[in-house]
């Protein structure tokens, strides 16, 4: 009886784990997976999943991606990089995603001194990497450099520091110039620049120092805190003292949250204008005790306001399934939806080179933008973001009594006789104690 058991069992077992395997391995040949990297506990990678979240469930409820003749359902895998606190953290989990998860494409990624690092890991396997989230222009110049090497990357949100830095500056002129007509400020406009101690910020330093004094402006002094600094106290006093009227920002990391706060606490007269990406989320009004009143950032969506046609449907959509309005990062909605399965569909193939060959070579609608990747001044395919009106351009919202504002652009003039302005933005607003300062 035993040697019954024995013999019957053995090959029920095998068999058991042969259909397995063969079932795992079948469904794994009509699944499409794609690995979401960042920092998960941060609202940075939060947005990153919930914008991959979205794209997955409208294409998987259409029933998938034709490739071929072929339906494929979309597999979204998450991976933690922890890249705020730890590099190799990051590069480990997008080791893991590529040969543990077997994915066929990656989205997200935050921290550029973390992104450079997976970009690597990604590049030398093949896998397509659609970056949303860093803005160094470095990422993008090695695509430009060692074309063969690092083709395999994308830029897909924000565009690049260059860019962010004329935009910003789009938006501290058109500040200024509210100061000057509603305040009298007849004299140089005085800016105060912080920006977080990261390598992403570190070229920001030498363009404002150039920049501002073509602009009429005066810049009365430069400071970096820690990207995770929770204390700006010093900072401010000194700001307070430097008799700014305008502090320029770049922020990406949770430093926005307190010096938003303590700025606004120490009713500092002057406007807090630039980057600040906690700013672009809902649960900023709330972090700050309702101190990030009048705070403007550059950002990507503000409820209401239309860069395109494809902007309201997606934000309102966004907001019914998340109930926020989605910050930049969301971008790996698009990356998925629009950049890689549009252009599966296509050439119907996963074959990453014939992707890329697509795909450097389209020009596409999404919800806040059109893309158009651009070549360098020698001809070379950057798989960067063209920036400027009709293309990457963003906008600049305002939090205004509790609610998250699109100001810009508004009567934006880039160039001689263009003008841009976007359906659904509002004029900037002083901040009282400003009003008083200036108005006494």
């Amino acid at each position: 009886m035993k040697w019954l058991k024995s013999n019957v069992f053995v090959p029920v077992l095998a068999f058991v784990f042969v259909m397995f395997f063969w079932v795992t391995a079948f469904a794994a040949s009509d699944e499409i997976r794609i690995g979401v990297i960042g920092p998960m506990k941060f609202i940075q990678g939060k947005s990153q999943w919930n914008g991959a979240v979205m794209a997955a469930e409208e294409i998987n409820a259409k029933g998938g991606v034709k490739v071929g003749s072929k339906m494929m359902k979309i597999k979204l895998i998450q991976a933690d990089s922890n890249e705020f606190l730890s590099i190799t953290d990051a590069t480990n989990a997008m080791e893991r995603l590529i040969t543990r998860d077997k994915v066929h494409f990656v989205v997200g990624g935050f921290r550029t001194e973390a992104v450079f690092a997976m970009q690597d890991i990604a590049c030398q396997n093949k896998v397509i990497f659609i970056g949303c989230g860093a803005a160094s222009d470095e990422l993008c110049n090695r695509v430009a450099k060692y074309y063969d090497q690092y083709k395999y990357f994308f830029r897909g949100t924000p565009f690049n520091s260059t860019a962010l830095v004329k935009a910003a500056f789009s938006h501290v002129g058109s500040t200024a110039e509210v100061l000057r007509n509603e305040l009298g400020i007849t004299g140089p406009i005085k800016v105060a620049f912080v920006a977080e101690k990261a390598q992403w910020a570190d070229a920001m330093v030498p363009a404002v120092q150039a920049t501002l004094p073509k602009m009429g402006m005066e810049l009365v002094g430069v400071w970096r805190p820690s990207p995770v600094a929770t204390d700006v106290s010093a900072e401010l006093s000194a700001i307070q003292r430097s008799g700014a009227q305008i502090i320029f920002t770049f922020f990406s990391s949770s430093v926005g949250i307190p010096f938003a706060r303590q700025a606004n606490e120490l009713k500092i007269p002057a406007m807090q204008v630039g980057i600040n990406v906690e700013a672009q989320k809902a649960e900023f009004w709330q972090a700050t005790r309702g101190q990030g009143n009048y705070v403007i950032t550059s950002s990507t969506y503000a409820r209401n306001v239309e860069c395109n046609e494809l902007t309201k449907p997606f934000v309102e959509a966004y907001i019914k399934r998340f109930g926020e309005v989605p910050t930049y990062t969301t971008g790996t909605y698009e990356s998925i939806k629009m950049s890689l399965v549009d252009t599966i569909e296509m050439i119907g193939t996963l074959d990453p080179d014939k992707i890329v060959a697509t795909l450097e070579n389209r020009v596409y609608k999404t919800p806040p933008s059109t893309i158009m990747y651009v070549k360098d001044n020698l001809g070379r395919h950057t798989h960067d973001l063209k920036f400027g009106p009709g293309y990457a351009t963003g906008i600049a919202s305002q939090w205004q009594d509790g609610e998250f504002v699109g100001v810009w652009p508004n009567k934006w003039k880039p160039a001689p006789g263009v003008e841009v302005t976007f359906k659904g933005v509002k004029p900037i607003k002083i901040p009282p104690w400003m009003i008083k300062a200036y108005k006494k």
